[in-house]
């Protein structure tokens, strides 16, 4: 099959370095190597209540940073999920397709449900058959993702595998996760075995990329670390998260090895090396805020953009479910 990328990211607040750095780099680069369709995921937004107000603020806000961070609606297919009807149409089927027993499994859902697992959202445990619906309604062969969205891929190619098993076929493609890079899993500022997270309760934990060059270059120098300088080897970080952490961050933002910052600043100080890490993260991240604040000045042209990108992604898509319905035997009217 030809070879599509696909990805999104809820519009549930503001990204930060760790999504920029575990995702957003990367399909910026990929647009070069791939037909890529980048999706800001509305629909599964909702799987706990939202706002409505805010969620279309949300929305815009990421599809702004989507624009900011380099993504060209004329590379790429830029759009909101909840536009292309396909997406509930194509989750209905693989809920039919999927066993509840996989959905109990899935490591999100018992964090994100808590010990009251009655109390949630069908949607919230049926929300992995909605992600696979996402990537193969445009029969995506790549699927660059943080590692803490591997398990959903790997459920999306079961889903696929069973499919293609129940109804005799190859249709669809057993998508590949694409996780790589010297920071996938960007941790926390403040305590170096947690995630960076946007919805921690601290503010400093994590940069923003609504952030301004003070709030970067303040967060970064307050960031924890330890008493002892930097190590002469990689192995040295093995026992010091929040060290290994910020080593991470500066070799994934200067496109260098971890390695190859621990040699460059072997023996310094964390006061030497915290200036130069916040200058590299502002040369960086400064210029997507200042893009992302003009192109949020006009809301109208961000959904223009988004509503193109739709009518392109539903060219794509529906050809795709059409085949699913016979696949199925589901009738569907051929009228224009």
């Amino acid at each position: 099959m030809k070879r599509r990328v696909f990805s999104g990211i809820q519009p549930s607040g503001n990204l930060t370095l760790g999504n920029y750095l575990g995702a957003l780099k990367r399909w910026v680069e990929m647009q070069d190597t791939h037909p890529t369709i980048y999706c800001v995921v509305d629909l599964h937004a909702i799987t706990t209540w939202q706002d409505p107000a805010k969620l279309a603020q949300a929305t815009r806000e990421l599809a702004a940073a989507f624009l900011a961070i380099g993504l060209d609606p004329a590379r790429s297919i830029l759009f909101n999920q909840s536009q292309v009807p396909g997406h509930s149409e194509l989750a209905w089927v693989f809920n039919c397709v999927a066993r509840i027993g996989w959905m109990y499994r899935m490591i999100q859902f018992k964090d994100k449900a808590g010990k009251n697992t009655e109390n949630s959202s069908l949607g919230l445990l049926a929300y992995p058959t909605l992600m696979a619906a996402d990537i193969l309604l445009y029969h995506a062969t790549h699927v660059p993702v943080g590692e803490d969205q591997k398990q959903h891929v790997e459920l999306t190619r079961d889903i696929a595998a069973k499919f293609n098993h129940d109804y005799g076929t190859d249709f669809f493609p057993l998508p590949e996760p694409v996780i790589e890079g010297a920071a996938t899993r960007v941790m926390s500022l403040r305590d170096g075995t947690k995630k960076m997270s946007k919805s921690d309760p601290s503010d400093q934990s994590r940069i923003n990329l609504t952030d301004d060059a003070d709030a970067i270059a303040q967060k970064i120098r307050r960031a924890r670390t330890d008493p002892d300088p930097l190590p002469e080897t990689l192995d040295g970080l093995a026992a010091r998260p929040e060290a290994r952490n910020l080593v991470n961050i500066y070799a994934a933002l200067a496109g260098q090895t971890p390695s190859q910052v621990v040699t460059e600043y072997a023996g310094q100080p964390f006061s030497t090396f915290k200036p130069a890490l916040a200058d590299l993260a502002v040369a960086h991240l400064a210029p997507i805020t200042r893009r992302m604040s003009d192109l949020m000045a006009d809301p109208a042209e961000i959904d223009r953009i988004l509503g193109a990108g739709a009518d392109k992604a539903a060219a794509i898509a529906e050809p795709i479910l059409a085949r699913t319905h016979d696949i199925v035997g589901l009738i569907r009217s051929r009228q224009s």
